[in-house]
């Protein structure tokens, strides 16, 4: 059985996704960003981007069943890598003591110019 969360965002119609879907165990989170309401929230922020968009990730997960203890991978894309810290201090807040496997990779563009951060999250449900 697949289950979908959908939270609104302009782009979720447009490009004919999902923020999440949950297939058996495992929950697959999307690429997401810091935007709300349709508009992207701290600009020029890495630190607070990152932030949002993780309590996104865990709200998604949460309601597809999951907790936040359950996510086991999430992949940072960052428009300038010299965030690094930043980015990496915010996550931190989040997954310090779980320690998911990760990535962070700098890339050129997102679809929004104010984005600079966006990250996608795996999470295995355990009983």
């Amino acid at each position: 059985m697949m289950e979908h969360f959908l939270d609104g965002v302009i782009w979720e119609n447009k490009v004919g996704y999902s923020r999440a879907i949950k297939v058996n165990d495992t929950i697959e989170v999307s690429g997401t960003t810091a935007v709300i309401n349709n508009e992207v929230v701290g600009k020029g922020d890495p630190y607070l981007q990152t932030q949002v968009s993780i309590e996104k990730i865990i709200k998604a997960v949460e309601n597809l069943g999951g907790k936040v203890t359950d996510i086991v991978r999430t992949r940072i894309f960052v428009k300038d890598i010299s965030d690094w810290e930043k980015v990496g201090n915010a996550h931190a807040l989040f997954f310090s003591s779980t320690k998911p496997a990760t990535s962070m990779l700098e890339i050129s563009k997102f679809i929004h110019p104010d984005i600079l951060v966006e990250i996608e999250a795996t999470a295995i449900l355990t009983k």
